[in-house]
């Protein structure tokens, strides 16, 4: 299950200092149930427990899409999360996903901050009316 976040989620500054920091605390590598990315937050059922510190009997739960430094260099734009079956089979949705996330902060998916929609231009930037020809 994939839900495309629109208007976009936007964490604050004060958020993301919160969330990061708590992210990185659960990772799976150290008993935790997340492994982050600049580009990715994967949710796993359990701590990574095979060898090698490889995922294991550890199963993804699911994954939120970010980018780090936009719209201001402090935050994090949310703008996609999924949730695989195994996840599904277990209760999960993309707001529980984000939510349990976000949640480091005190938000969640319907309270966090948005992306701010530019409006659409006034008229049809492809309408030919204002070009002129030029006879040959």
């Amino acid at each position: 299950m994939q839900t495309v976040i629109r208007p976009a989620a936007v964490l604050p500054e004060h958020a993301v200092r919160l969330i990061l920091p708590a992210l990185e605390r659960l990772d799976v590598a150290r008993g935790g149930v997340w492994l982050t990315t600049p580009t990715l937050w994967q949710r796993y059922s359990r701590p990574w427990d095979g060898p090698l510190g490889s995922h294991g009997t550890s199963e993804l739960i699911g994954s939120i899409a970010v980018v780090y430094g936009t719209p201001t260099r402090s935050s994090i734009t949310v703008y996609r999360a999924a949730v695989t079956e195994v996840g599904v089979a277990d209760g999960w949705t993309t707001d529980s996903l984000c939510d349990e996330a976000f949640g480091y902060a005190g938000l969640s998916l319907a309270n966090c901050p948005r992306a701010a929609l530019a409006a659409p231009p006034a008229r049809d930037p492809f309408h030919t009316s204002s070009l002129t020809h030029v006879a040959e």
